[in-house]
């Protein structure tokens, strides 16, 4: 693969923008299944397809972009140790929100989220950085996953003990799940895009982000480099503002 030479702490601040419009649009959705939650609003997040899709959408842009983010990594040289590192903190968080939602939702708590989707996958997809397989490949590999997952099921995948892998024939009763049939798809054309554009256009993920508002693409993309941060503490404090609203009007 011929690399675009960029420096081991130089960010691609527009992949870190991408990212952080993806965790706004998530803070947004979850605050309206908060709002549900709460009784201020009547909705259904499990089949309305106004609420579905939403979720496919943002799934997919973190997968998608933590596919890029891969990619660029390995051409920085990212060290074992550094990957090990953040690859742990995934890890303890996608523990803890189980454990979390093991409170609020005994009956439905999230056993295989994006978290720990996030962990699984990140091993792969490394692997696969590393590789020889050629973008045309890469993409025919994540529709190859994505088709599987999407078309194949068989009732030994529908336990907790078997679901992450994917091919259910029923959804889960679960707050979050992430399958690595067909998610696992979607990051590899996260590393398919990011290995083209590295290659060929690196001025789209490294160039500047847009002048017209630059201070709130900066603001944003900021966001996007502490997604992980970001991502365990949102909902504590939404909850906790819908809390005192609570307290207050009733």
């Amino acid at each position: 693969m011929k690399k675009h030479l960029v420096t081991p702490l130089q960010r691609a601040d527009r992949l870190d923008a991408l990212r952080g419009l993806a965790l706004l649009w998530m803070a947004v959705f979850h605050f309206c299944f908060d709002l549900k939650v709460f009784n201020f609003l009547q909705a259904n997040f499990y089949t309305d397809p106004l609420w579905t899709r939403q979720r496919v959408v943002i799934v997919s842009l973190f997968l998608f972009c933590a596919g890029m983010g891969q990619v660029l990594a390995a051409a920085q040289g990212q060290s074992a140790s550094r990957f090990w590192r953040r690859w742990g903190q995934i890890a303890a968080c996608a523990l803890l929100v189980t454990v979390a939602s093991r409170i609020q939702f005994p009956k439905s708590y999230i056993s295989f989220g994006v978290l720990h989707a996030m962990a699984v996958m990140l091993l792969a997809a490394r692997l696969v950085c590393r590789s020889h397989v050629p973008v045309a490949g890469l993409w025919a590999c994540g529709a190859v996953v994505v088709a599987l997952g999407n078309v194949l099921a068989h009732p030994f995948f529908d336990s907790r003990v078997s679901n992450w892998v994917g091919f259910v024939t029923f959804r889960p009763p679960t707050e979050d799940y992430v399958p690595l049939f067909p998610w696992f798809g979607v990051m590899l054309w996260g590393v398919a895009a990011g290995r083209y554009l590295l290659q060929h256009r690196p001025q789209v993920l490294y160039g500047p982000l847009p002048a017209a508002g630059r201070s709130v693409w900066r603001a944003v993309a900021m966001l996007g480099r502490w997604s992980l941060s970001f991502y365990m503490l949102h909902q504590v404090v939404l909850i906790g503002v819908l809390l005192a609203v609570v307290a207050v009007i009733r």
